[in-house]
């Protein structure tokens, strides 16, 4: 989730799973337009929203991997993670480097 502020109401925390975002415009308020169809008018600027979005991801991303030099299996492929062979991208499985 992401934090977000409703326009006018700077002091409550508005979480928001980015997910649901279909586009984000500055008119020159900031409208998030959901999938809903529901648009939400935010104190957070564009690219503040964005830049919030990158490092939500990026976390989700980085609990989902395993820790430095470790591997883990994904849909039969075995993926490396901090280790020179990772550049390579994931292997299948039984296959060695």
């Amino acid at each position: 989730m992401i934090r977000l502020h409703r326009l006018g109401h700077h002091d409550e925390d508005y979480h928001l799973n980015p997910d649901l975002i279909v586009s984000i415009e500055a008119t020159p308020d900031t409208v998030v337009t959901l999938t809903t169809g529901a648009k939400l008018l935010v104190s957070e600027g564009p690219e503040e929203i964005v830049t919030a979005i990158a490092e939500w991801r990026a976390g989700v991303l980085e609990a989902a991997l395993p820790r430095r030099g470790a591997s883990a299996r994904v849909n039969g492929l075995t993926v490396v993670r901090g280790t020179a062979g990772a550049a390579a991208g994931p292997k299948p499985a039984g296959e060695g480097r």
